[in-house]
This record gives structure tokens, sequence and C-alpha cells, in this order.
């Protein structure tokens, strides 16, 4: 399936500015994008099997190397502790990844605690605004909470953990442990949430896996970690996770072990999981969709496409007066959890 590979940078308007300081996603922050980008050294960063990883390590010259990586553990505890320094007043940035792959040619920052030897990773990226309004939606649409920060044109990400799903894939699918029922469960509801918010790209290495032993075996969950391609191409099925080839590992086990009855039941039920996430941040989500119809997020073919493409799966015309991508996504959110909404709010 062809995506587009150099999705546009789209800058953040002043709609969505003044969304983000609303809900506090807007703060001063001691270091921007911009001053990472003066490194004198490079080289390529290997994983545990001499495999390249597609990121390199970055120098920077002694006199501005200390203060660099002081600035941004307090950027770190802005994002953790809303600047709370005494708390991780142990902790220090060992390590400055950068990526010239991805679209978001993101700064990786690994912040590790001097007491134990634990590590974390923060992102530090261009401020795109399709990845504000996907990460904004996965905060509030799914089952998994989103801590970001953004200031001018700087973004930064927590880290989302989880085993990515091209490695799960290759190796974890043949683990002894490895439940084919609820995994397939599991991506019948992902392929569902991201085509109810129109996020798109969702290949195996665009999300990751967080496996969680239970009592009797384990449970799964699937994380998007690209939001880049929310709601910008034009065909309907780049936001269904089952079209795409590095996803047919999962699909083929679906195929095995789901009936048309139990993926029914599947995406009803995740369908008014949704629905009860949009109930309870209802004003914030009309917010954020105001944000969205303020500005273009696609070309007007693409729109086009998708219009006419959401027009013939849900068999109505009700998509063909929308003017932007904001527009279609309100349109396909409520046509696909209407009734669910409606059931909430009869109770």
């Amino acid at each position: 399936m062809k995506i587009s590979k150099k999705k546009p940078f789209i800058p953040i308007n002043q709609t969505l500015r003044e969304y983000l300081i609303k809900y506090d996603r807007s703060q001063k922050l001691p270091i921007a994008y911009k001053d990472l980008l003066g490194y004198h050294e490079s080289y390529p960063l290997y994983d545990k099997f001499g495999n390249s990883t597609l990121w390199d390590t970055l120098m920077y010259h002694d006199s501005e190397s200390s203060d660099l990586k002081k600035q941004l553990t307090m950027l770190y505890s802005l994002l953790k502790t809303e600047g709370d320094m005494e708390i991780i007043k142990h902790l220090q940035t060992e390590r400055i990844d950068y990526c010239h792959f991805a679209n978001s040619k993101p700064f990786r920052i690994k912040i590790v605690n001097m007491l134990n030897d634990n590590y974390d990773y923060m992102y530090i990226k261009k401020a795109d605004a399709s990845r504000v309004y996907g990460l904004e939606l996965e905060h509030l649409l799914s089952p998994n909470f989103i801590s970001y920060l953004v200031h001018q044109d700087t973004l930064v990400e927590e880290h989302i953990a989880g085993i990515p799903g091209d490695a799960f894939y290759k190796e974890y699918i043949f683990s002894k442990n490895f439940n084919k029922v609820r995994f397939a469960k599991e991506f019948i509801k992902f392929n569902e949430r991201c085509f109810v918010r129109l996020l798109g790209d969702m290949r195996s290495y665009n999300y990751v896996i967080d496996v969680t032993p239970d009592f009797e075996d384990e449970q799964y969950r699937i994380k998007a970690i690209d939001f880049d391609q929310q709601s910008y191409e034009g065909r309907k099925n780049v936001y269904l996770p089952q079209y795409f080839k590095e996803n047919n590992p999962i699909v083929k086990l679906g195929m095995e072990f789901m009936t048309v009855e139990t993926t029914r039941q599947y995406q009803f039920e995740e369908r008014t999981l949704i629905a009860r996430r949009l109930n309870m941040n209802r004003g914030r989500f009309v917010d954020l969709i105001t944000a969205m119809k303020s500005q273009i997020l696609s070309t007007s073919k693409k729109v086009a496409q998708l219009k006419e493409d959401l027009n013939k799966f849900h068999d109505t015309d009700e998509f063909t007066n929308c003017k932007n991508m904001g527009d279609i996504l309100e349109k396909n959110l409520w046509r696909m959890l209407a009734d669910h909404v409606a059931k909430l709010d009869m109770r």
C-alpha cells in the first residue's frame, strides 16, 4: 500500500496553540529542538546483536555538552514531575541520539538514574500539527495516556514502552507463552481504534506491544508510537492496519481463530469503550476538533478521495459536504459511535 513518504511539515496554528495552553500541554522549555542541531560528531548506534538501529549517537563540544545535558535533565523533569528537580536530582542525561530517516527527524534522549542504573527515554521533535493532533486523540480516545509538551516549534514526548511490532512478529509469536486468541482479539480492537479516529500508516514498526503477565496467561496491548499520519492520507484502507502486509502474521492468526461473530463482538466492545472515553472528555474533544477544522492538514485531492471512500464504506452521502480533515474525522467518529454515545447518555 502506497503511503506519502514525505508528508509536508504542518505548523501549529493559533487555534491549536490556544488549545494546548488551555489543557496544559504548552509550557516554556529549557531547550529547543534547534539547540540540539549543533553537534560536531556522530557515530552509528548498534543494538546488542550488532545490528544497525538507524540512530546515530551525537557528540557535542565539551564547552556546551555539560550545560546541554543539564537542560535536558530539567526538560525531563518538566515532562515527568512538572519541574520538581528535588525529586529527580539523582538523574542525568547519558546519551543523545538522532534519527535522520524518520519524517520528524527526532532526537532521543537517554536519562539514567545514578542510584540504580535504571533508565528512560524522551524524544524531542519539531512540533508538527498532525502529530500533535494524533497524540492528543490517542490520549483522549485510547486506553493509553500520553505525556507530551509543546513550546513554539519544539515537541517533547515521553517514551512509549513496548516490544516493536516487527520484532514481536519475528520472535515473540513463537514463544510458548504466546496466546494467539488474545492477541488476535487485541489486534481487532486496535484496528477499530485506528479507524474510528483516522490514524494512518500503522505498519508493524509504527506500534509497540505491551505484554502483561496475568494470573493465568498474558494480556496484550498494542500502542501506536507514530502519529505523523493522523488524518492525512486519502484512501480509507490506510486507516485500517489489517491491510498492511507488514501486519500479515497477525491477520492470518485472526483468520484462523476469529469468526465473524466474535470479530463483531470485539469491534462493538471497543466502540463502547471509545464512546465512554469520549463522554468523559466531550468538551475537550470538541475544542480539539474545532482546532483541527481551523487549518489545512492535507491536500484537497486527498480530502476528496477520503470523502468518497467513506461515503461508500458507510453507504451514505454525509461526507460530501465536509470541507477538511477535521470535518471528516468528526463525521466518521460520530457515524461509528453515535449509537454507543446515545446509550450512555440515556443512562
